[in-house]
C-alpha cells in the first residue's frame, strides 16, 4: 500500500502544472452553486421575514399587548401613521416612545390567531 503511495506520488510529481493557474470552469463549480443556494434558499426566506415584519407593523393598533425586541412587555397607547413611532405603556405612569422596528411580537393578534384556530378546530372535531 506504501509502494502504491510512493508511485502515485512520483507520477503526480512528473506531470507539469497546467499553464494559466485556475481554470476557469474550475471557477464556475465553485461560483454557481453558491448562487443557486442564494437564490432557492435564502432569498425567499428573507422575503417571508419581511412580509412577516410588515404585516406585524400593519396589524399595530391602540390596546394591543406588545414585546419589544429588548424582551419589555407593554400596552401599545398610541401609533403614529406618518412617522415610524410608537408609544408603549409598560406601568401604570411609565411610557416609553420608541420605533416600530422595535416592535418584535404583537400579543394580542398571536392570541386572536390561536383562538381562532381552536375554534376551526373545534368545528372539526365536531363535525367527525
Amino acid at each position: 500500500m506504501f509502494h502504491t503511495l510512493l508511485v502515485l506520488a512520483e507520477e503526480g510529481a512528473t506531470k507539469p502544472a497546467p499553464p494559466g493557474g485556475i481554470p476557469f470552469d474550475m471557477i464556475l463549480f465553485m461560483i454557481v452553486p453558491l448562487f443557486l443556494i442564494y437564490f432557492l434558499v435564502l432569498r425567499p426566506g428573507q422575503k417571508r421575514q419581511e412580509q412577516e415584519r410588515n404585516a406585524l407593523f400593519a396589524t399595530l393598533k391602540k390596546n394591543d399587548k406588545v414585546l419589544t425586541t429588548s424582551g419589555i412587555y407593554g400596552v401599545m397607547v398610541s401609533v403614529s401613521e406618518k412617522e415610524d413611532e410608537v408609544t408603549v405603556r409598560v406601568d401604570d405612569n411609565t411610557r416609553l416612545r420608541m420605533l416600530k422596528s422595535c416592535i418584535a411580537r404583537n400579543l394580542t393578534h398571536e392570541e386572536t390567531v390561536k383562538a381562532e384556530k381552536a375554534v376551526k378546530n373545534g368545528k372539526k372535531e365536531g363535525a367527525a
